[in-house]
């Protein structure tokens, strides 16, 4: 049986890492070396990266971390990557099969991709093909309209597609995604838990690993959501960012839980 994984996520704006809420707000909370060696050593089972930049080109030239003129996001993957000792996942910006091989090359094992391939689906499949399914995952924005259904959103959360999220996962898994990040946008920053009736309604269509994430407020919300949810795994980031050993904690609480997690 596969473990239930726990997944810290991590937010970059401008090659900083922030606190996010409802894709709108972000609270800047320190650089991505500092974050990667507090996890290296609360021995996480995967890391998350996901660039929200609103420009290709950061301004890093500020005195509060290590990272000094790096003008874009593959220097800050190079950096990260020399010091993270587990499964390392970069995310956003990624719109073509040089994008990927350029961050595999730089030390990611895998890739989110998003807006590229609700925009050219083929793409998951090219993907696929040349680096491994296991490389490639479809990461799935969704927030709930005023009717109760739910819609799918690119563009970081700003653009919506009109499509359901659990038909667009069916497809993403058909052609030849390795897993689904799905991310709910009501619930991000919340605390709130997560949205249970959206992760259920898509972990039991598919069979590829669903990865959830968005709302999570205290360690028992990753028990509900993989009982009841039905998530392989569970990825969060503020509720990892304001507690020493957190991701620790976490975990023994939820193998306390009966959840078949790494302890």
């Amino acid at each position: 049986m596969l473990k239930n994984r726990l997944i810290p996520c991590l937010f970059l704006k401008n090659g900083l890492i922030v606190r996010s809420q409802e894709f709108n707000m972000h609270q800047y909370l320190g650089n991505p070396i500092n974050q990667v060696e507090r996890f290296n050593s609360w021995c996480v089972d995967e890391l998350i990266y996901i660039d929200i930049s609103p420009s290709e080109e950061y301004d890093l030239r500020r005195d509060d971390h290590k990272i000094k003129n790096a003008p874009n996001l593959l220097e800050i993957i190079t950096s990260v990557s020399k010091k993270c000792f587990m499964p390392l996942t970069f995310g956003e910006r990624i719109r073509t099969i040089e994008h990927i091989r350029e961050r595999v090359k730089l030390g990611a094992d895998k890739v989110t991709i998003n807006t590229a391939a609700i925009e050219n689906p083929n793409f998951i499949t090219k993907s696929s093909e040349i680096f491994g399914n296991q490389c490639i995952i479809v990461s799935i924005d969704v927030k709930k309209k005023d009717d109760g259904s739910y819609e799918v959103y690119s563009h970081l959360g700003k653009k919506p597609t009109g499509m359901n999220p659990v038909e667009w996962a069916l497809k993403a898994e058909n052609l030849g995604a390795g897993e689904i990040f799905l991310n709910s946008i009501d619930r991000d920053g919340t605390a709130e838990g997560y949205d249970i009736e959206l992760v259920k309604s898509v972990a039991e269509k598919v069979s590829i690993p669903l990865i959830a994430c968005g709302g999570a407020g205290n360690y028992e919300d990753f028990v509900t959501v993989i009982n009841e949810g039905k998530a392989d795994a569970v990825a969060a980031g503020n509720i990892f960012n304001f507690k020493e050993l957190s991701t620790v904690l976490a975990k023994k609480h939820m193998h306390k839980r009966g959840m078949n997690v790494r302890v």
